[in-house]
């Protein structure tokens, strides 16, 4: 247990708080993408479509390998079991919370939109169990793989730390990375294909998905992300500008594009978007850090603010998400126009509802997983 604080990372910490909040573009224009979702547009917009692709190509990859770096930093402070204690109240807690007041209420919604309310008890009782998986936890299975990490990290982390070994990763490169992680998508992609030809039907369950292949994907870089905490030279992969990690990203993404619009599900659309995700990602670390690190790497109140409200705002943004694309985009004939108001929407409201759930310490603990401090009153002077 090491009990000296680490210096505060500010960049990671306004990058973190950044990719949670474009969650709320991300899925405003999946509304006008031409992908097809819960609520759509009647007619796709094309610069939409790139927009929302750029983002989910990227976003959760590197999200996950700043998770690892904390993680792993609370890990070396705290005493094992208490570590696993407070990740897990941490995001556990405000998943759990989200269910009942949040994804509930969200699939009772879109059960009355899509008018499947009547037919739901011609369902058979696993087909209700696997929606309701895919339902409630919906955006929250960021959450939940987080959970299994953290879990798998109590092994994962005890191995790292035992075979740590100063200038171990002195010789690393982003050439060599991209091999492994290359290795590691065609590995994830084999994994699927074989499930794909031995049993389909477990790549539909939901839980399954969730727990398994989701974590499969993301837990390289949720390890990369402990790697870069202990060892300056992964770091310094990642905070530094590569221009060829540039280049190499814009090859990627196109290619990632191409895939979606040529791809067929029924062949090998989904193995091959594994390996080039797990590339591109890689590649998007080192463009997302040094970019945060050379303009995001100080402390303000407004940033603060804003780091404090993105796992709050996240998770509220969803079904406000749904209700504006249900109700309000219909009446709305641009999607220019419907996706800049639906971000004032959508963005309004949360903050509003942020500053309600502030005044209520019952709601900022179960959204936070934080217990909360004590304020100590002031003691009267005595003259």
């Amino acid at each position: 247990m090491n009990n000296v604080p680490a210096q505060r990372e500010y960049f990671l910490d306004s990058i973190r708080a950044w990719l949670m909040l474009l969650g709320i573009p991300f899925h405003i224009s999946l509304i006008y993408s031409s992908h097809t979702w819960h609520v759509n547009s009647v007619e796709p917009s094309w610069w939409l479509t790139l927009f929302n692709d750029f983002i989910h190509a990227f976003r959760m990859q590197v999200f996950f390998v700043i998770s690892g770096y904390f993680s792993y930093m609370l890990f070396l402070r705290y005493p094992l079991k208490k570590w696993w204690k407070v990740r897990v109240e941490r995001v556990g807690i405000p998943m759990l919370t989200a269910i009942p007041l949040l994804t509930l209420p969200q699939f009772l919604m879109l059960q009355h939109v899509k008018g499947k309310t009547e037919s739901w008890h011609t369902l058979s009782l696993y087909d209700k169990y696997n929606t309701l998986v895919w339902e409630l936890v919906s955006h929250l299975w960021f959450l939940l793989v987080l959970v299994v990490l953290t879990t798998l990290g109590i092994w994962a982390f005890k191995v790292i730390k035992r075979r740590q070994t100063p200038g171990c990763l002195d010789n690393l490169t982003m050439g060599k990375l991209t091999v492994w992680f290359l290795l590691l998508g065609v590995m994830y992609a084999a994994i699927r294909r074989t499930l794909f030809i031995v049993y389909p039907p477990i790549l539909s369950d939901g839980l399954f998905n969730f727990v398994v292949m989701q974590t499969l994907f993301y837990i390289p870089f949720f390890v990369l992300g402990a790697l870069a905490f202990i060892h300056p030279r992964v770091k310094a992969l990642f905070t530094t500008t590569s221009w060829p990690c540039v280049m190499a990203a814009i090859a990627g993404f196109i290619a990632y594009r191409l895939n979606q619009q040529y791809g067929s599900g029924d062949a090998w659309m989904y193995e091959t978007e594994s390996v080039i995700t797990m590339v591109l990602g890689l590649w998007m670390v080192n463009v997302v850090f040094s970019l945060g690190h050379r303009l995001l790497n100080f402390q303000s109140a407004r940033v603060t603010y804003f780091v404090n409200a993105s796992l709050f705002i996240y998770l509220v943004h969803h079904p406000l998400t749904l209700f504006y694309g249900a109700w309000i985009t219909p009446n709305i004939s641009s999607n220019i126009v419907g996706f800049i108001t639906g971000l004032v929407f959508v963005i309004g409201c949360a903050l509003v509802l942020y500053e309600i759930h502030l005044r209520i310490p019952l709601l900022r603990f179960l959204f936070s997983g934080k217990p909360q401090q004590k304020v100590e009153k002031a003691q009267p002077s005595r003259g």
